[in-house]
């Protein structure tokens, strides 16, 4: 990870951790897939940042970088960045593609756990 990542309240996974920390994981999973190189990606850390902080208790939120992770990404059939994935008890619930505001983020997600 580069180091001016340090203040992302946001852990990295990768290929290999991928299983155990959301599939293993009871409760709920955000994972933004993300690049370096992606404007909206960056775009929506702040907001990932303070949806991780809010939620803490309740929703676990990581990132894991596309182009280091081609096995995750091939198998969730990601196409473009940011996708963010909610998963609940290992399960995805939802797909988002692209950067939108913390506001409509929480709607979508609460919505999808409604259901």
């Amino acid at each position: 990870m580069t180091a001016h990542h340090s203040e992302t309240a946001i852990a990295a996974i990768t290929d290999d951790t991928f299983e155990p920390m959301v599939l293993g994981h009871p409760g709920l999973v955000l994972v933004d897939f993300t690049a370096e190189w992606c404007p909206p990606c960056r775009m929506i850390r702040p907001v990932l940042d303070a949806i991780a902080s809010e939620r803490s208790g309740t929703l676990t939120v990581y990132q894991i970088d596309t182009d280091e992770n081609p096995r995750t990404v091939a198998e969730y059939r990601i196409l473009s960045q940011p996708t963010l994935m909610l998963f609940r008890d290992g399960r995805p619930l939802l797909t988002l593609v692209g950067a939108r505001s913390k506001t409509k983020l929480l709607a979508e997600i609460d919505a999808a756990l409604r259901d």
